[in-house]
């Protein structure tokens, strides 16, 4: 994908909305958007800011700037609050970083779709890497040196390295070991790695061996985070960036608070409310978050579990609320029914009522029999059915919940 143009999954988004609205009963698995309510006390706290209608400092006030480092904290990443910096969202983080930060960039193939964009918008080459073979979100260390080296003679500049922990497409969170040895690789080739871990407080299981770079590489690490996915705060627009201590980080803060000042001007006031509030992580957050994590978990091991038993195969979901199959087993099969590469896979599913989005279009191999499942949207059509799905000791058995996913393993059922 190119810098123009709409993101393919806001835009497959607004497709389904339209198709939806004038009665198409399609099942939505293309956007990964947390469809939970929001949590009250969240709400309570932003009609407690509404009057917060001034300009704050750029950066973040120093209430909410000590919350996101406490945050930090209790994550083993000891954080001054002026290392902080809050926007709307993290993607305009991202984005700043990437305007700041010289140097082309090296991505996971596949990948989120917006970092390759965002590196051509700021006049960098993303260089796709493929992800190891049992996780995603990362580059895979044994042919992340040739990619390099082969990038350098080239003519180009690889100096940036995306990680994402966990994953968004597939689901799953790099292990220690792969993260230790992606660090020393941007030791030795002098990498900046920026870490995105706004899927860090939905990894499934709560004990998972969970290992940040900036603990790793704390000199040369920037962690980017958020509230839109553990939170369900995506339409809030809440993000936080933690850069290192020293020189270098100070200068790239700076450089990304500079870009703010000039885009984006600060987190609104009613936002900066929230975001102290639930970045210091009272008992009730920390509960909801603990719940959240457990519901995205159960549906999507069992969407993992359709996908396999319709032939597919498929890296177990570990973090976040994506499956990511592979129908290369079976593609004889599709193959008569003019399934030949990601999109028209993507397509065959949309004819059986299921939406998703296509591999190719998050930087995979175009003839690749894959795409990417978002679970998060399976928990009810109304607030009081979420509620519901987030308290049940097991969702997918609730009768709201197993309805859709029945008709999700009808639609991969009938792929064939």
């Amino acid at each position: 994908m190119s810098g123009n143009g709409m993101s393919p999954n806001l835009a497959l988004n607004q497709l389904v909305a339209e198709r939806q609205a004038a009665g198409e009963p399609l099942v939505h698995l293309g956007f990964g958007e947390s469809r939970l309510p929001a949590f009250a006390p969240l709400v309570e706290r932003l009609a407690a800011g509404a009057r917060r209608n001034a300009y704050g400092p750029v950066a973040g006030s120093p209430a909410v700037r000590a919350a996101v480092a406490g945050y930090f904290d209790r994550r083993r990443l000891p954080t001054d609050p002026d290392r902080i910096v809050v926007a709307p969202g993290s993607k305009p983080l991202l984005m700043a970083i990437g305007l700041t930060v010289p140097g082309d960039v090296l991505l996971p193939r596949p990948a989120w779709n917006t970092y390759a964009p965002q590196a051509r918008l700021a006049g960098k080459r993303p260089i796709a890497v493929p992800i190891p073979e049992e996780c995603g979100g990362v580059p895979d260390p044994a042919v992340l040196r040739e990619h390099i080296r082969a990038a350098r003679r080239l003519g180009h500049d690889p100096r940036v390295m995306i990680l994402t922990l966990p994953d968004n497409p597939t689901g799953t969170l790099a292990p220690p070991s792969v993260i230790r040895a992606l660090c020393a690789i941007a030791e030795e080739e002098d990498l900046v790695i920026v870490s995105d871990e706004i899927y860090r407080d939905v990894v499934h299981d709560p004990d998972a061996d969970y290992l940040s770079p900036a603990e790793v590489a704390p000199e040369r690490t920037v962690v980017c985070t958020g509230l839109s996915k553990s939170l369900a705060l995506g339409g809030w627009r809440i993000g936080a960036a933690r850069f290192p201590d020293g020189p270098w980080g100070a200068s790239v803060r700076d450089g990304v608070v500079s870009v703010a000042s000039e885009v984006w001007s600060t987190l609104a006031g009613p936002m900066q409310e929230v975001a102290a509030y639930a970045f210091g992580e009272p008992e009730e957050i920390r509960e909801r978050l603990r719940r959240s994590a457990r519901l995205h978990g159960a549906v999507a091991r069992e969407v993992h579990r359709i996908a396999v038993g319709a032939g597919a195969r498929c890296r177990p979901p570990t973090g976040a609320f994506y499956v990511y199959p592979d129908f290369e087993p079976v593609r004889e099969e599709l193959g008569k029914h003019g399934v030949t590469d990601s999109a028209s896979l993507a397509r065959r599913m949309l004819d059986h009522g299921i939406v998703v989005l296509a591999g190719h279009l998050l930087g995979d191999e175009p003839g690749a029999l894959r795409f990417k499942c978002a679970t998060s949207m399976l928990y009810g059509e109304t607030a009081a059915q979420q509620e519901q799905a987030l308290a049940a000791p097991d969702p997918v058995a609730l009768p709201h919940v197993r309805a859709v996913l029945d008709r999700v393993e009808a639609g991969f059922g009938r792929l064939l």
